[in-house]
């Protein structure tokens, strides 16, 4: 009875802690790293533990090689980047390249503007999301919307991320969040995240360091982003709810000329959360 009874502790404890979440990395973080040694680079990645990545280059190697160099460093694909342009006028480049790698995302990270991102700005790039978005989906390939700060100018009654939010239709066309681009133009991430339950389905964890002037522009010295945890974003608070709001990945995005000693710091920063 005495052994049972400590099974079923076990077994209880088992199935009732949380589940770890999986923490990936987006493949920019080491841009300058790739620049000389691919496959060593990989190899670091593979050693620190991650698993899952967001990249869709090959940083001058053929695709064959590459993947295999992913194979052997046991790294999966989840989400690759895409060209805005590639997007509006060359879908199935896109598509091609996502299969390519076996990504079940796409991400867009940038939309061109002038000085400022306006309404008609957004009014292209809705346009352009959806229809790539329905297209994608239709390839069994989910597309993301990665803000870059710039989005959350005023407009009416609330930002021009606001209006793209309620202007894209979240069956074809939703977001991914990183945190350091909410929080530079004057957002809460967390705040964000309830308000949009559900539309962020990627997420970049990245940290600001104290002090850093925000704007909405965009821009930031590749030098404020920090370990994670060590910053002013709130890392911790944004990792209690995002899995709640709808955040199925997590990639860490470490700009900063200190990439390679800081993402292994950062990793074990998420990892003491509870």
């Amino acid at each position: 009875m005495k052994h049972f009874l400590t099974t079923f502790a076990w077994l209880f404890i088992l199935f009732t802690a949380p589940a770890q979440t999986t923490i990936g990395l987006q493949l920019y973080s080491f841009r300058n790293q790739f620049k000389t040694d691919v496959p060593g680079t990989l190899q670091k990645i593979g050693a620190m533990g991650i698993r899952q990545i967001e990249g869709g280059g090959t940083y001058g190697l053929p695709l064959d090689s590459f993947k295999h160099l992913l194979k052997i460093n046991k790294l999966t694909t989840i989400s690759v980047g895409a060209d805005y342009k590639q997007l509006d006028s060359n879908i199935q480049s896109v598509i091609s390249n996502a299969k390519a790698f076996g990504a079940k995302y796409v991400m867009c990270a940038w939309v061109p503007h002038g000085k400022e991102f306006t309404v008609d700005d957004a009014n292209k790039a809705i346009a352009v999301f959806n229809k790539a978005g329905k297209i994608l989906k239709a390839n069994g390939i989910t597309f993301c919307y990665h803000a870059h700060g710039y989005e959350f100018g005023p407009y009416k009654n609330g930002t021009l991320f606001d209006y793209m939010a309620s202007k894209m239709n979240p069956a074809y066309a939703n977001f991914e969040m990183d945190v350091f681009w909410v929080k530079h133009p004057g957002q809460e991430p967390v705040a964000l995240l309830k308000k949009y339950p559900g539309r962020f389905k990627l997420m970049h964890l990245k940290d600001r360091k104290p002090g850093t002037p925000g704007n909405q522009n965009g821009n930031a010295p590749d030098e404020s982003n920090v370990v994670l945890g060590a910053g002013d974003v709130g890392i911790a608070d944004i990792m209690k709810v995002a899995k709640k709001y709808g955040v199925q990945y997590f990639f860490i995005e470490d700009e900063s000329p200190r990439s390679l000693e800081q993402v292994p710091e950062s990793l074990k920063f998420l990892k003491g959360l509870k």
